[in-house]
């Protein structure tokens, strides 16, 4: 399984993350920037139990989920990000679609990262990644530039994907378009720190992926001995920060 697996704005079956297209990629789904005008909301049932909001853009998507966070509705019991799309889970017995559905036309999304107030987490980064130095030349800039970039911003994680604990990482920062290898490597180590097309992400296990490498760290994005295996679900706030030499 690589890192093109997955439909576009798909959420997965509950406890899967779920997978975009070709991240890195041009035309890859829901490329961040502005948030469309706001308008009326695309939301269709999905099953007995769940609404399917679809947006047209991974902005919107970002920007909406943020806003619903920070909105109390009663009976919903989870909310999965896809690149385009929010599936919104509730109880029957507490609340049902048409009010679940008027709550989310009430929604304000958050657009701007820095509103919302809990603290970014923070990841430690070596980063001395093997791709470093060609990312650097292609980017026009220098390697100490580019680490700059990358911890001078604050990420947040639009939605899970690939393998479990991979988020997709979306930065507040114009993007940089950092194109995939075009050969996948066999092995990417756990804890590489990597860039593809807009997105950051941290590789939770070794596993095969094309994502340009810059960097590494200890910190586990996985883990079945936390209450919360994925350390990054959708809506995490995150800044990366150079690790002091030891």
């Amino acid at each position: 399984m690589t890192e093109l697996d997955g439909a576009p704005g798909t959420p997965s079956a509950p406890g899967t993350p779920s997978a975009p297209g070709a991240p890195g990629a041009p035309g890859a789904p829901g490329a961040p920037g502005t948030p469309s005008a706001p308008g009326t909301l695309d939301v269709r049932a999905a099953g007995t139990a769940a609404l399917l909001v679809t947006f047209p853009t991974l902005a919107d998507t970002v920007a909406f989920r943020a806003g619903l966070t920070a909105t109390v509705v009663p009976g919903v019991t989870e909310v999965v990000s896809g690149a385009r799309t929010l599936l919104v889970r509730f109880d029957p017995a507490v609340t049902g679609a048409l009010r679940v559905h008027s709550a989310l036309d009430h929604v304000e999304p958050v657009v701007d990262t820095a509103a919302v107030r809990t603290d970014p987490l923070v990841i430690p980064v070596t980063y001395d990644g093997e791709d470093l130095d060609a990312v650097a030349r292609a980017t026009g800039r220098s390697a100490r530039a580019l680490v700059a970039w990358h911890t001078g911003q604050v990420w947040t994680s639009a939605f899970c994907g690939f393998a479990p604990g991979f988020a997709y990482l979306t930065g507040t920062e114009p993007s940089l378009d950092v194109p995939r290898h075009p050969t996948a490597r066999t092995r990417v180590p756990s804890g590489a720190v990597a860039l593809a097309g807009e997105f950051s992400a941290v590789y939770p296990r070794t596993s095969p992926g094309g994502w340009q490498l810059i960097g590494r760290t200890d910190v586990a994005m996985w883990s079945l001995d936390r209450t919360e295996p994925a350390l990054a679900p959708a809506g995490t706030r995150i800044r990366f920060v150079e690790a002091r030499p030891a």
